[in-house]
Parts: structure tokens; C-alpha cells; sequence
């Protein structure tokens, strides 16, 4: 039986704060291979929700390189993923930027309508502006207006679907340490 949980924001955002600037060894680094930029989100997603969605193609998960689907590193896919999400793992539609919260994404645009980029929102700055954290081009805490983009598309995560299942254990504590993904 699925039932809705709250998703951490303050676990997303330690993880954030602790990998923004690393790799976690867990992941495989995509930064040669295209952009770590959505892998990097999705995994402050799974800091905040230790919950996948192991359905076949179009789920999200990731357990090494071989292994994950294209929603845990694809701009588009995740996209996808997140706002179409019924079953288990994070769910969450496209907002305006004022409903953005600690945790939630920012998918950047192009001029030719192509998104390319994912950030995690870490915060807002005096003024109200975003703030973010992203990897490929590493970001703690930078302001979202020194990026050079044509649009952006706002995506709040509304909370969590997991599988009742009261014998299992949280991932945060192996999954921040870089130990194991899941428990």
C-alpha cells in the first residue's frame, strides 16, 4: 500500500552542502559525459526522500552505472519523472518561482526551447532571488540570476510515495557518509 510522506528539505539540503563541491563516491561522476547537473539533484532528491522508483524505464532510480534509469540523469526524463510520478519515490508538479522552496529544482532553458541544466533551490538571497547548488559547473548558494539562460521552469516536490513497510531503515546516515546508497 502506498502512502504520502513529507519530504526532508533539510536532508536535501545537507547533502547539497556536503557534495556541491565533491563527488559522492556512490555515483558515477557524468560531468565528461554529458553534465552531472540532474545526477546531482536527483541525488539531494533521494538525501531528502531515501525512497526510488525501481519501475522499469520509465521509474527512477540508481544503484552504479549500469544500472539507473534515464530520469536520474536526464534533464528531460526528470522532468518527467517528477511531475508524472504516481508511484513510489518524489512527486511534484511545475510552479510559478515565487512557490519555489529549499529542495525543490530549477530546470534552465536555452534559446532554441532545449533544457539543459538541473539546480537544486538551497535558498532565497536578501533581495528574494534563488539561490542554488549544482555540479558540472559546482554551486553552493549561487545566486540563480548569474546564470545565462533564456527560461526556466520551476518544479516544486510535493512530498514522497513509499510502500508501508515498517521494518525498514532510513538511508541518509550511509547515503551522506558516501557508504551505500541504500540500506
Amino acid at each position: 500500500m502506498l502512502v504520502e510522506r513529507r519530504y526532508n528539505r533539510d536532508r536535501a539540503l545537507a547533502y547539497a552542502r556536503e557534495w556541491a563541491f565533491s563527488r559522492n563516491p556512490l555515483f558515477i561522476d557524468y560531468t565528461g559525459f554529458g553534465g552531472d547537473c540532474t545526477s546531482f539533484v536527483s541525488q539531494c532528491l533521494f538525501a531528502g526522500s531515501c525512497e526510488m522508483n525501481f519501475t522499469p524505464v520509465f521509474g527512477w532510480y540508481y544503484l552504479d552505472a549500469d544500472t539507473r534509469t534515464a530520469s536520474w540523469t536526464g534533464v528531460q526524463f526528470f522532468y518527467n519523472f517528477l511531475t508524472n510520478n504516481n508511484g513510489e519515490g518524489p512527486f511534484g508538479s511545475e510552479v510559478e518561482e515565487s512557490a519555489l522552496r529549499v529542495g525543490d529544482a530549477v530546470q534552465l532553458r536555452n534559446a532554441e526551447g532545449t533544457y539543459y541544466h538541473t539546480l537544486l533551490v538551497t535558498g532565497r538571497d536578501s533581495t528574494g532571488g534563488l539561490l542554488v547548488a549544482a555540479h558540472s559547473d559546482d554551486a553552493f548558494d549561487r545566486p540563480l540570476s548569474t546564470y545565462n539562460y533564456a527560461g526556466a521552469r520551476y518544479l516544486h516536490v510535493e512530498g514522497v510515495r513509499v510502500e508501508l513497510d515498517l521494518s525498514s531503515g532510513s538511508c541518509f546516515d550511509d547515503l551522506i557518509a558516501g557508504i551505500a546508497i541504500l540500506p
